[in-house]
């Protein structure tokens, strides 16, 4: 067993190394810095050890360790429920809520890169058996293969984005020819007037209306440029919440919310790189409707 020491400490390296690639804190702050990264680093390199060590426990036919390792591999599954957990109840103290799918689809996501991490380590022990240098080099180009290939789609992918003008008829808002609410008091609609922006979501196809319609997407839309910007809002203030509505003869969004900072030029580029969520996809003009 000894010949496979500097192959696994190679795989695990490799593994580790790819959890640190695909770790980002970014505008949202999650995962926290220090802690959350201390947690997910942790969880990055039980999953490279466990990819590393499987290559000589299959290749010395010790199959109790196979299983054992197998078993071990299912209960990176918690992670996604730990991560939704933790979300779940950080969103109870957001003014701009995430949403159910954006959360989940944050949960996958984390679940998703551990076993990214197990199999490049298995790949680079595997390989480094014979010649450790080659796999080191090749579990490093597999990562960021990995991360320049698999990534989601964006909104801008899948829709045209607008500033739209906030007007009331009466006491009723709206974003272009959108009706978003009725708003009664006199001083938030002074507010509104003052502060609010409105976009105007178009989708470019079928596949577009679909999926932008999906309450969660919108939800992950408004909840991006509250993060961003920050939002001229507080508890008990209803008129001020930002909401999105939907034209449902074009399938048009509309968004309306008040940053604190009023410039739409940045908030259209925050807009742009939504991600367009998993749960959200739906994809009608790939599906055999039988239509000639």
């Amino acid at each position: 067993m000894e010949k496979y020491v500097l192959p696994v400490v190679a795989g695990t390296l490799v593994g580790f190394v790819a959890r640190f690639i695909l770790l980002r804190t970014d505008f949202r702050q999650y995962p926290t810095y220090p802690t959350g990264r201390i947690i997910h680093l942790s969880f990055g390199f039980i999953a490279a050890f466990i990819g590393a060590v499987a290559v000589p426990a299959v290749l010395q036919s010790d199959w109790a360790a196979v299983t054992f390792l197998g078993l071990a591999a299912t209960q990176f599954r918690d992670i996604r429920n730990m991560e939704r957990q933790t979300l779940e109840k950080v969103d109870n103290e957001e003014l701009v809520k995430r949403g159910a799918a954006f959360i989940e689809g944050i949960a996958q996501a984390f679940e998703g890169r551990n076993y990214v991490v197990m199999f490049a380590a298995l790949i680079a022990t595997l390989i480094a058996v014979y010649k450790i240098w080659l796999g080191v080099v090749i579990g490093l180009v597999l990562v960021f293969i990995v991360r320049s290939r698999v990534k989601g789609k964006v909104l801008t992918e899948m829709a045209e984005i607008s500033e739209g003008e906030i007007r009331f008829e009466g006491p009723n808002l709206f974003v272009n020819d959108i009706h978003i609410k009725n708003v009664g008091l006199e001083e938030s609609r002074r507010v509104i007037k003052e502060k609010a922006i409105g976009a105007i979501i178009t989708p470019k196809n079928e596949n577009g209306i679909v999926t932008i319609s999906h309450l969660g997407q919108r939800q992950a839309m408004l909840h991006h440029v509250a993060n961003v910007f920050g939002s001229y809002l507080d508890s008990g203030e209803p008129d001020l919440v930002p909401l999105s509505k939907r034209d449902m003869g074009d399938g048009r969004v509309a968004l309306f919310f008040l940053p604190r900072e009023k410039d739409f030029k940045q908030i259209k580029e925050v807009l742009k790189h939504v991600p367009i969520l998993d749960n959200a996809i739906r994809l009608p003009r790939q599906a055999d409707k039988g239509k000639k």
